[in-house]
C-alpha cells in the first residue's frame, strides 16, 4: 500500500505512517529529552508557514552528538505522543524501527518509501550553527529542502555558520516560505517568529 512505511523483513506497517500521495509532511527529529514549548513552536510554526499537511515527530534513540544519554524511548515517545497530541501531528520512532542511526539515511529511506510525498527537514535555529557537525550533513542538506525556525541564538552566529555560508545561493525569502515543499533541493528558508526560550536541559531540572 503506498504511504505506508516497512521495517526490513516487518509484514506489518509502522504505526501511524500512512501518507496520502501529495502530502506535505515537515520532519522533525530530536531526542525531546523532554519535549518542551520550542519543540512545540518549531513544529506549529511550520505547519503554518509552510501550509503542510503533517509534522513527524521522529524521536531518535539517542542523539549522538549529546554526551548525555537520554530517557529510554518509549518513556519519551509517551510523553511527546502526550506533548504533541494535535491535529495534524504524528509521533513515531521510525528511526529505531527501520535500525537507522543518522539523519542522512533516515531522510533516504523515508523518501525511497514515500516517492510520491514532499518532505521538509525542520530544525530550530540553533541547529543552523551546528549541522555540519552532522554525519553527511551535505548529503541531507542536498537530499530535501529545510526550513529553519528562529529560536535562543546569537544572530550572527547562525548568519556565520557554515551551513548558510555554503547554501546562500539557495536561501529563499520569508515570502517564498509556502513554496519551500515543492523546491529541489538545495532549498532553504530561516523563518523568524517570536521566540520560546524554554530547553530541554532546563526543563529536565525542574523535573
Amino acid at each position: 500500500m503506498q504511504g505506508l512505511i516497512r521495517a526490513p523483513g516487518a509484514t506489518a506497517p509502522l504505526r501511524g505512517e500512512y501518507l496520502p500521495p501529495g502530502a506535505k509532511v515537515g520532519l522533525f527529529g530530536g531526542s525531546f529529552d523532554p519535549p518542551h514549548k520550542g519543540h512545540m513552536h518549531v513544529a506549529l510554526t511550520a505547519m503554518r508557514r509552510l501550509e503542510l499537511d503533517r509534522v513527524w515527530w521522529l524521536v531518535s534513540p539517542q542523539n549522538p552528538l549529546k554526551s548525555r544519554k537520554a530517557n529510554d524511548l518509549e518513556t519519551r515517545l509517551q510523553r511527546v505522543r502526550d506533548f504533541a497530541d494535535k491535529p495534524g501531528m504524528v509521533v513515531t520512532d521510525v528511526e529505531a524501527r527501520l535500525g537507522i542511526q543518522h539523519t542522512a539515511a533516515l531522510i533516504k529511506a523515508l523518501k525511497t518509501r514515500h516517492p510520491k510525498n514532499r518532505f521538509v527537514w525542520l530544525m530550530g535555529a540553533d541547529n543552523l550553527a551546528s549541522i555540519h557537525r552532522w554525519q553527511d550533513w551535505t548529503e541531507i542538506v542536498e537530499s530535501l529542502p529545510i526550513a529553519i525556525i528562529s529560536r535562543p541564538l546569537d544572530p550572527v552566529r547562525a548568519r556565520l555558520s557554515m551551513m548558510a555560508s555554503r547554501y546562500k545561493c539557495s536561501r529563499l525569502r520569508e515570502g517564498e516560505a509556502k513554496s519551500l515543499p515543492f523546491k529541489s533541493a538545495p532549498a532553504w528558508t530561516y523563518l523568524i517568529e517570536p521566540l520560546q526560550s524554554a530547553s530541554s536541559t532546563q526543563l529536565r531540572t525542574k523535573l
